[in-house]
């Protein structure tokens, strides 16, 4: 077994560590406060769900940039910068330019970076660091514990109740008509979007895939025309009415896992992702052209 796929496996313990960590840590948004969440790759699109999910909660004006094009003129409350490493240098160059003039706090899996030394707090998720190149557990350990902060919002789990989700994902088969296609496109609503995202990329990271993602809604105008017999359209959250329907016209296979935590869904596309690679003779632990953390000279 990989060691992307032992580090796949144990999300569900660490989404409940971060839920309680989440609870003693002080440095999160508070409501009403005008927050700016920033990342890069996988850490950006964690962003993005994060910012949609406190909008949904009621909690304040909450915007996701690149930390590349973030708008370092704009006003804000609080920044949150997500970085695994604590090196990447886009991240760290951000919070140079915002220190003394926006609090900022950092979630990051190593304490030994210079991120430590810039947010002025930092929330150290060590335990959910990975070996892998490609992110799988951190992240959605990252958004967990951003997501506990939030408290309840209506219409989404709580990440206790993910977690369990997530049991079921990490053991259950995937189908084989999933595992053999030859194109995916994955489709999110809300903060599902920022998964959407991140399912393709994780595809494309590990295994080389084609693989697209688009806002669910959007998807009939235009994205559609990809999906045909033997490709997947993959909808995590909520199934739009009526597109079930404009899937199976054009022969696509539609997979919706209705019911299930949309992070714990995740997890089936991971775990996805390694099957592939490895179907193709790849290294799932060290993709090409990839490095753990992007430093620029």
């Amino acid at each position: 077994m990989s060691r992307t796929a032992t580090e796949i496996a144990t999300q569900p313990t660490c989404w409940r560590r971060a839920a309680e960590a989440a609870t003693a840590f002080d440095g999160l948004p508070q409501p009403g406060e005008r927050v700016a969440v920033t990342g890069c790759g996988t850490s950006w699109f964690m962003a993005i769900a994060y910012a949609a999910l406190r909008e949904a909660a009621g909690l304040g004006e909450t915007d996701a940039f690149a930390s590349s094009e973030f708008p370092v003129g704009r006003s804000y409350d609080r920044v949150v910068a997500i970085t695994r490493s604590g090196t990447t240098t886009e991240v760290l160059d951000l919070l140079t330019r915002l220190k003394g003039r926006i609090p900022t706090v950092a979630i990051t899996g190593d304490p030994k970076t210079p991120v430590m030394e810039l947010a002025d707090s930092v929330a150290v998720l060590d335990w959910a660091d990975e070996e892998s190149v490609v992110q799988t557990r951190f992240a959605t350990t990252a958004l967990a514990f951003l997501r506990a902060g939030l408290g309840d919002i209506p219409g989404v789990k709580s990440v206790t109740e993910a977690a369990l989700d997530a049991e079921l994902a990490v053991t259950e088969p995937l189908p084989e008509e999933v595992v053999g296609a030859e194109q995916w496109t994955f489709l999110g609503r809300g903060w599902t979007y920022g998964l959407a995202l991140e399912a393709g990329l994780k595809m494309r990271e590990a295994a080389g895939a084609w693989t697209e993602a688009y806002p669910a809604m959007e998807y009939r105008h235009g994205p559609i025309s990809i999906t045909a017999p033997g490709r997947v359209a993959w909808v995590l959250g909520e199934l739009p009415e009526g597109l079930a329907v404009d899937v199976a016209q054009v022969g696509g296979v539609l997979v919706a896992n209705q019911g299930a935590d949309p992070l714990a869904d995740l997890i089936r596309v991971q775990r996805l992702a390694v099957v592939l690679a490895e179907s193709k003779g790849f290294d799932p632990d060290r993709p090409r052209n990839l490095s753990r953390s992007v430093i620029l000279g």
